[in-house]
């Protein structure tokens, strides 16, 4: 250890009380993480199982590339050629359902692969760009999608039929008997009839067009679709040839915001568009089924939903206004077909985000069955959940009969089965847990997911029947089991990673108790040569009886100065207190250089943080800076009770939803935090973004109670001690306006101690190594000059 310690520099920090000191300093910490060594991400396999994938850059290249190590001989990655890339890049796998044949798509061919024999040959090369090729239930017919329309190619006879007739225009108007000069298909039509060759010209493209196009059915129907100038979407054919479904989107028009950039290449100051601002307008949806039996179309209406009508609770808090009942707009998410395309579900979820219902579709007339409907009076999340018109996980299963989808239902996000039949609905996992990324194994007789069961801090892989049953734990190390899964299903690749150890790859074999073996190793000597801490992960109870999980970090008795440092994660909805390596990287090294030099530092996943259910997301719903800020409160009293750090020295910082957090910390706890570094911070909640804000706090017109009580500028009168501002000048996510306006209001109040560091060439994320560098020498002074003892 001795010897791996020469490799750091010698500087030392040195304090006239007691005199705490560390290897480590800010600028080293800081410098670009390359100095740490190389760390693999997106990790996946070869379509034959014998490679797994991955990005790396052990050879200092200027970013990461694709490398490559063989099951065969794991002793060192290799990089990839770029002819190999290209080619994994292209391939998207679509498998028969034995997995004989698998078909894909490179430009305007499609391919046909044997996987037996692996030849690979052409089965249609189309005239035009063309999308989703999708094999059906009749596995020699393949579905396609060019020109707005769906195709289907027969492989047997290599014949291809338009299935849809949609044009985006208006329907035709019936035309007058009376020539009209100014008509240009009059002029068309004279033109092409005194011309002969321009005639033939023409009368060959629609020849050729029509071959082209390959329209087999000698029984063409005369029903044309026509959309009167909107593009659809998302168009699917159902397995059995019966139904097609596309969607419509339209765009609501949003005022933008704009973002200054003082420092652009041209040497003028430009403007950078960014983000509107919450209360935006949502893009509206429609979903259409085309009848190819009945030559019609129709489409969904959410008109029938139960609760389409329901207020949210809210709404009590204003009595002296008058809420209209209306249906609320709604996002649709499918239709989902089942295996045999017999029928089709729908996720729905309302704009509001408080209803999700999935319901079965009646393909013949597009009514709705509602199967399963989630009301949450703050918003629907959680993992599995899905977003806006992304449904998460959501499926059928093999037997044309069953569906699978995720709920917080019972307070945490589990996997679920329902009958659509019946209706009967099972859950196939339970308890004080999450459920991370289920999926069905290749033989569709098990479920393959990840779980939090162990504890909130840990994430396993797991093998379970598909119906439910014994969960078997296939990963055995303490922190984050990342698992790709090889496509026969041997072998496990395992991206792991430990509180105080970056990933790297392990492979495995996938059985229970089965070793994992390390087959990347990307730290560097001089990263080695320092003793990281693996912080501990406790527990302290907040004012109302809640358990707060957060990470410790408790300095050398003989060292311990008294002080103590709050720091706040970002992003609200994140996971930090847990037992693998922290995407908060840099601000894990800053915490034990803190350690070294005596601190006592906490690291809270305060209520809104992920990993912990239901009730601990939405704990901050319609006051950010309550039960959020009242956990830091509760861990300052906890660390003045159980490690004896002094109350009139302990500070706060955190970045994003971090600096909001400290800036509410100054503001209305003045009396437990002395000092706090508020970076990149949201000071009014009415100027961030619709999607997330709107979840939490509603809209600032419909909910203006929430915005005031949220929102720092408002209390900005309370700032008692020492507050540092940071922020990056072209941030297009938390706008630098936003700490312009709070500093004119502090300016206007009179306050005196706070200041201010701006970096014209940071966005939300910094990316400059000197740019880190100058913050956190900054927060680190700020801490030592108002927290130790003189």
């Amino acid at each position: 250890m001795k010897q791996k310690l020469l490799l750091l520099p010698v500087i030392f920090i040195y304090f006239s009380t007691a005199f705490a000191q560390s290897p480590l300093s800010v600028e080293y910490i800081m410098r670009d993480p390359a100095w740490m060594g190389t760390f693999p991400s997106r990790v996946r396999w070869s379509e034959d199982s014998q490679k797994i994938y991955f990005n790396y850059n052990s050879e200092k290249d200027p970013a990461d590339s694709l490398y490559s190590i063989s099951i065969s001989n794991v002793e060192k990655p290799v990089k990839v050629k770029w002819q190999e890339e290209k080619k994994i890049g292209e391939r998207g796998s679509n498998y028969s359902k034995d997995r004989s044949f698998r078909i894909f798509k490179e430009d305007q061919k499609l391919f046909l692969e044997d996987m037996k024999s692996g030849t690979v040959s052409v089965i249609l090369d189309w005239f035009t760009d063309f999308s989703n090729p999708t094999i059906l239930a009749n596995e020699n017919e393949i579905a396609f999608t060019a020109t707005n329309n769906i195709y289907v190619l027969d492989r047997r006879t290599n014949v291809v039929q338009k299935i849809t007739d949609i044009l985006t225009s208006a329907a035709p108007t019936p035309k007058s008997n009376t020539p009209d000069s100014s008509d240009p298909d009059f002029v068309r039509d004279e033109n092409l009839s005194l011309l002969q060759v321009v005639a033939e010209r023409e009368n060959k493209d629609k020849m050729r067009k029509a071959y082209r196009e390959a329209i087999a059915s000698p029984e063409k129907s005369d029903f044309t679709f026509y959309t009167g100038g909107r593009n659809p979407s998302a168009l699917q054919l159902s397995p059995d040839k019966r139904f097609a479904t596309f969607s419509f989107f339209k765009p609501e028009s949003n005022k933008g915001t704009k973002v200054p950039d003082y420092v652009a290449a041209s040497g003028y100051t430009e403007e950078l568009n960014a983000r509107p601002k919450v209360g935006t307008k949502p893009t509206k949806t429609e979903v259409g089924i085309y009848d190819l039996t009945r030559d019609t179309v129709y489409f969904i209406s959410a008109s029938g939903l139960p609760g389409i009508k329901d207020l949210p609770d809210y709404v009590s808090d204003y009595p002296d206004r008058t809420w209209e009942e209306k249906e609320r707009e709604v996002i649709f998410a499918g239709p989902f077909f089942s295996p045999d395309g017999k029928n089709a579900i729908l996720q729905i979820r309302s704009v509001d985000n408080k209803d999700r219902w999935i319901a079965k579709v009646d393909l013949s007339n597009g009514n709705l069955q509602v199967l399963d409907r989630q009301r949450d009076e703050a918003w629907i999340s959680g993992p599995g959940i899905g977003w806006s018109f992304s449904p998460g996980t959501f499926g059928w299963l093999p037997d044309n009969e069953h569906i699978y989808f995720q709920s917080e239902e019972s307070g945490y996000s589990h996997l679920y089965l329902l009958n659509v039949a019946s209706g009967v609905k099972k859950s196939l996992t339970s308890g004080a847990f999450e459920v991370f990324d289920p999926f069905l194994s290749k033989d569709k007789k098990f479920w393959y997911l990840t779980t939090s069961e162990v504890n909130a801090g840990e994430r396993h892989f797991y093998r379970m029947p598909l119906m439910g049953g014994k969960m078997d734990k296939l990963t055995s190390m303490t922190g984050n089991n990342e698992v790709s899964l090889s496509p026969d299903e041997k072998k496990l690749a395992i991206l792991y990673s430990f509180s105080n150890k970056p990933e790297e790859i392990y492979l495995q074999d996938n059985k229970v108790g089965a070793k994992p073996i390390q087959i990347t190793s990307g730290q560097s000597e001089e990263f080695k040569g320092y003793s990281w801490r693996a912080p501990e992960i406790i527990r302290f109870a907040a004012e109302d009886g809640a358990q707060v999980p957060a990470r410790l970090y408790t300095p050398d008795p003989a060292k311990k100065n008294g002080a103590a440092v709050i720091f706040v994660h970002g992003a609200g909805y994140l996971q930090n207190a847990h037992s693998w390596w922290s995407t908060y990287f840099r601000e894990y090294m800053f915490h034990n250089l803190l350690t070294d030099l005596g601190y006592t530092v906490l690291d809270i996943d305060y209520r809104g943080s992920a990993g912990y259910g239901r009730d601990w997301r939405t704990g901050i719903y319609r006051h950010m800076g309550g039960k959020d800020l009242s956990d830091q409160v509760d861990g300052a009293s906890y660390l003045i009770s159980n490690h004896g750090v002094d109350a009139s020295r302990i500070g706060i910082y955190g970045g994003s939803y971090g600096g909001f957090i400290t800036l509410m910390a100054l503001f209305t706890t003045p009396d437990v935090f002395k000092s706090g570094a508020a970076l990149r911070s949201v000071t009014d909640w009415a100027h961030y973004n619709h999607g997330y804000t709107a979840n939490i706090l509603n809209t600032p017109e419909e909910d203006p109670i929430a915005y005031r009580r949220s929102s720092p500028i408002y209390f900005a009168e309370g700032l008692k001690g020492n507050l540092l501002m940071a922020h990056g000048m072209v941030d297009v996510n938390v706008h630098f306006q936003d700490v312009v306006r709070l500093s004119q209001r502090l300016i206007e109040l009179g306050k005196d101690n706070w200041e201010m560091a701006i970096y014209p060439v940071e966005d939300h994320g910094f990316v400059e190594p000197s740019s880190w560098a100058d913050e956190y020498k900054r927060i680190l002074k700020l801490f030592n000059s108002t927290l130790l003892e003189q």
